[in-house]
């Protein structure tokens, strides 16, 4: 009888609504267009499908490590751990925000964007050959949102995960029109169930809660073969992955080795880089590229420098000084303007620079939706519909960078910069600036290791003279992040990276919400409603069209209000590398590539030299 009942129950939900409208599977989602690679693709066009396997790459990091647990909102987890876990969906390198079936073979949500279902690749298995499942999917988005606050906001819209269907996991949202959430939901990070509810070799049980050192189990293409803490750590390619001949993982991962050496200042890192005790080194400073390369491997050629513009094709980038608006100090837009004029960008090119950066004017510098000249359109149109909540400038005044450069420029950008304070209630008694209540304005910028001391002292001594007690504090990396992390901090200089296809992520960057959360990357702390209005605007954007004009919106608006003191940037990464390695003819459009699709050379590594560990 049971089994006639639940025959006849199968029967009826054939014929009803829910299921009168047959699924469509998708194995590739892109925000711009169309997938570029069919269903069932080889390989993706720029990778070496015949890539020898062997070798071993040698790479860098700075700070420590205390953990192998990737969830937790404390600790600092170990650099690497990318190579062990995986996502449901992975990205191709020459589009544009498009996303390929990976532990999920592919995906289906409704035309309203209010869900998604990923149906589970039946091949994907943990490194000790058990399956990945739907389970594990979704105990792993419960353990995420409950343990890590930051993470928690960032899936706010997602009301319930749960197993749909044999193989088949479901996200329900709690608003429709979101493009972009089935792509954010493809980027979950899978971890083994059974493995963290197991116990460790000695018996104990094991707590996703805590941090662990403890050998971490994935699916990725490597495992974790040994560390010291704190120091290094190496992973060995997994002979068995699973994915190996899947076309997205074909001509990857092609070392039998990834070692991550760590350091706790840059100076040392960068020694430890022509010593040969790691491989690859991404230049921050251009005094170092124009004139530190005179050691002896560089001179000869076994050691090469190159410029890649890849990497920026498709990144916008916010970099600059950045104040803590939870500090009273900052709460003063006319004091937060007044920065912009005591930064003399043109002097630091002549002196420190030569002519390699160029100044950022945008939230979003360097892609096409920063914004520019005055509003008009449908972006104008959508600042019109928050003009109470935004500032009366961005309808007026163009975002512009003052130009400084000789003594005369910098004494009147500090004369409007004077001007600017006291038309707020500032006043200059001496040599105090003082505010309206009589406080004289001070502040620390904390910064993460000495690179950027001679920037920072530059600023802090234009500060001075309008009267600013300014301090610079330089810490280690570990005492940096905990200190971010606390926000325990006045003013720190970082940065925002941003793609073509903006969305929830910008709630984490300046939403009200993550101003609240210890994890989240709103370093400014930034709580506005007008703001918070037009993230909106651009998460649920309908079309490509309203999505750029609300972005440019809010890039004016974030312009407006001071709220980052831009700095500088350089459109391409400067790599210098020991010569050990060969990469495909054509390196992906958006991607250097490196390691992932770059291999050991044995010739190379002959002329060079054998590494030294």
């Amino acid at each position: 009888m049971k089994l006639l009942a639940a025959l006849a129950l199968t029967a009826l939900a054939a014929f009803s609504p829910a299921f009168a409208e047959e699924r469509v599977w998708h194995h590739a989602t892109s925000l711009v267009g169309e997938p570029k690679y069919p269903p069932g693709f080889a390989h993706f066009d720029y990778v070496n499908p015949d890539a020898p396997k062997g070798g071993v790459v040698r790479l860098s990091d700075m700070g420590g490590f205390d953990t192998f647990n990737p969830i937790l909102p404390e600790g600092e987890p170990a650099s690497g751990l990318g190579l062990i876990y995986e996502t449901l969906t992975t990205s191709s390198e020459d589009e544009v925000s498009t996303e390929y079936g990976a532990l999920a073979e592919a995906s289906s949500f409704p035309d309203d964007f209010s869900s998604v279902t990923f149906r589970m690749n039946p091949r994907a298995r943990w490194a000790d050959g058990q399956p990945v499942t739907a389970e594990d999917v979704v105990w792993s988005f419960d353990q995420i949102i409950a343990l890590n606050p930051s993470q928690a906001n960032y899936y706010a819209n997602v009301t319930r995960a749960e197993v749909s269907a044999p193989g088949e996991v479901t996200f329900t949202f709690d608003q429709s029109g979101n493009r972009e959430l089935p792509k954010i939901m493809g980027q979950l990070l899978v971890l083994p169930r059974h493995w963290w509810e197991g116990t460790d070799e000695k018996g104990n049980k094991r707590d996703i809660s805590r941090p662990t050192l403890e050998k971490p189990m994935g699916s990725g293409p490597y495992v974790l073969a040994e560390f010291s803490p704190g120091r290094s750590i190496t992973y060995q390619r997994n002979p068995d992955y699973w994915a190996s001949n899947e076309g997205f993982a074909v001509g990857h991962n092609n070392f039998d080795q990834v070692k991550y050496e760590l350091f706790l200042d840059t100076t040392a890192q960068f020694e430890g880089f022509k010593g040969d005790e790691f491989d690859w080194w991404d230049e921050n400073l251009a005094l170092r590229w124009q004139g530190g390369y005179d050691f002896p491997a560089a001179t000869d050629g076994r050691v090469i420098k190159e410029m890649f513009e890849n990497p920026y094709r498709t990144s916008g980038i916010m970099v600059g000084f950045v104040p803590n608006l939870r500090r009273e100090v900052f709460q003063n837009q006319a004091l937060r303007e007044a920065f912009l004029y005591a930064f003399d960008f043109e002097e630091l090119d002549k002196l420190r620079f030569f002519g390699q950066y160029n100044r950022i004017d945008s939230f979003f510098y360097g892609i096409p939706l920063a914004s520019s000249g005055l509003p008009e359109g449908e972006e104008l149109e959508i600042l019109n519909a928050v003009r109470d909540l935004v500032p009366e400038r961005v309808f007026t005044t163009p975002y512009t960078n003052p130009v400084g450069g000789d003594p005369a420029r910098l004494r009147a950008n500090l004369r409007i910069a004077l001007d600017t304070l006291t038309a707020a209630g500032y006043r200059l008694e001496g040599s105090q600036l003082l505010d309206a209540s009589g406080k004289h304005v001070a502040f620390e910028i904390l910064l993460n290791g000495p690179t950027l001391e001679p920037i920072a002292t530059a600023f802090q001594t234009n500060l001075e003279r309008l009267g600013m007690e300014v301090s610079i504090r330089t810490v280690d990396s570990p005492q940096y992040i905990e200190r971010v992390r606390s926000r325990d901090y006045d003013m720190i200089y970082t940065g925002w990276a941003q793609s073509l296809s903006p969305g929830n992520e910008q709630r984490d960057f300046w939403g009200s919400a993550s101003a609240a959360q210890q994890d989240s990357r709103n370093y400014a702390g930034i709580a506005d409603k007008g703001v918070d209005a037009l993230i909106d605007r651009i998460i649920f954007a309908d079309d490509r069209e309203t999505l750029e004009a609300a972005t440019r919106a809010l890039d004016r608006v974030l312009l407006a209000h001071n709220f980052v003191m831009p700095s500088y940037s350089l459109r391409k990464a400067r790599v210098a590398r020991w010569d050990r390695f060969s990469h495909p003819d054509r390196l992906p459009d958006y991607s250097i590539g490196f390691p992932h699709t770059w291999w050991y050379d044995e010739a190379r590594a002959a002329r060079t030299g054998a590494a030294k560990n």
